[in-house]
């Protein structure tokens, strides 16, 4: 029991006798990017933080790349979490890449899932037919290019655009910290996953309740990939906050906050 927590670093706060709600970050970052959100829902509810092995303080030494080599590790992580701890009726919030490794674990094992929370979700990153992801292939191949032969400028550079809000510097800076904290060759296969992946399929498969959380200006993940999204999952609800950039528990804290809670109640 004790492995599974510490390998990802797992911190249980809040209500015990409350509904869980377990909190996952996206790529380039930690548990420490819900620092903002996670105070509002201490009083009422069991919070659950975690890193995904290779990130925050997650046990390193457990990062396997064969496991590791597509989202199904991390959400086979998720749901050992959920054994572990012994939640029922838990809402995964999940931060970008997060939100699809949330469908991965709920779609294997439902019965622990009461809701999914999908903050800035995309099934995929790269433009296809009529599907609009963001992102052409070669700007894609690109920034792994530039990300493969220098992490620390590839995070100096990409972290401000992805949080957009350029007269809040700070916002970028706080990302970029994050990115830097990563180690650098297991950010790079993380990317190389994240960014690759298609997981369209999965969304008809989602059971449970769903919300999608999509800011109005997400150059990472634009309003046409949370419409499709929500298009894809059956009874979904999308609610579009105004906060801009990626990130919005770093951007718009308060806006993510009351969506939980209004979608909950």
């Amino acid at each position: 029991m004790t492995d599974v927590l510490r390998r990802n670093n797992v911190r249980v706060l809040g209500n015990p006798n409350g509904r869980p709600l377990v909190f996952a970050h996206g790529f380039g970052c930690s548990q420490e990017i819900w620092h903002n959100v996670t105070p509002a829902f201490l009083a009422d509810f069991t919070v659950v933080l975690y890193d995904n092995v290779g990130s925050g303080g997650s046990d390193l030494t457990a990062y396997d790349r064969n496991k590791y080599d597509s989202l199904d590790g991390y959400a086979s992580d998720v749901i050992e979490i959920l054994d572990t701890l012994d939640l029922r009726d838990a809402v995964f919030v999940g931060h970008s890449v997060s939100s699809m490794i949330g469908v991965l674990a709920a779609n294997r094992d439902p019965s622990r899932f009461g809701a999914l929370a999908l903050v800035g979700p995309s099934p995929r990153y790269v433009n296809d037919g009529t599907y609009v992801g963001g992102f052409e292939q070669k700007d894609i191949d690109g920034l792994l290019d530039m990300l493969d032969s220098n992490y620390l400028g590839w995070s100096a550079t990409m972290a401000p655009v992805m949080v957009g809000n350029a007269d809040r510097p700070e916002l970028g800076q706080e990302l970029t910290a994050f990115f830097c904290s990563v180690e650098p060759s297991i950010a790079r296969h993380f990317a190389h996953v994240t960014f690759l992946s298609d997981n369209r399929h999965d969304l008809r498969d989602v059971t449970v309740p769903t919300l999608i959380i999509q800011c109005t200006d997400d150059v990472i993940a634009p309003l046409a990939v949370g419409s499709y999204v929500h298009e894809q999952i059956p009874g979904s609800t999308l609610t579009v906050i105004p906060a801009t950039g990626h990130v919005p528990s770093l951007s718009g804290p308060q806006y993510v906050v009351d969506a939980i809670l209004d979608y909950l109640r």
